[in-house]
């Protein structure tokens, strides 16, 4: 076995993306892993001060998460803060299927969902 200096570690690109059509907007979708500093932002920012998620930071949280992970074709954000409250106005079914493929991507586990929510 070979350990892994500091430098292979840093310099490594392991930051996965994945093509995901749908259907229903007529074309197919990039999503990438959230860097973990990006990840650990996204699942503070919908923690209350007791570290339970609270209803209104709940609000959208699909939409928010696929905004967090969609990107273009040179890894750049596709959608902004601004761009979540129409996100999150498009059919359930297919932001539903994204979000389940943005979890896996980025290795979002039920456990961490349930303590995101507070359960």
């Amino acid at each position: 076995m070979t350990l892994l200096t500091k430098d292979q570690i840093l310099g490594s690109d392991d930051r996965e993306s994945k093509d995901i059509e749908v259907s229903e907007w007529g074309g197919s979708v990039r999503i990438s892993a959230m860097a973990a500093c990006d990840r650990d932002a996204f699942e503070a920012s919908m923690l209350d001060n007791k570290g339970k998620g609270s209803s209104a930071k709940l609000s959208n949280f699909r939409a928010r998460f696929i905004a967090a992970c969609i990107v273009d074709d040179a890894g750049k954000c596709l959608f902004s803060g601004k761009d979540i409250a129409e996100l999150g106005k498009k059919s359930a079914a297919p932001i539903s299927r994204l979000f389940d493929a943005c979890r896996e991507l980025n290795g979002m586990s039920e456990k961490d969902l349930e303590e995101i929510e507070g359960n």
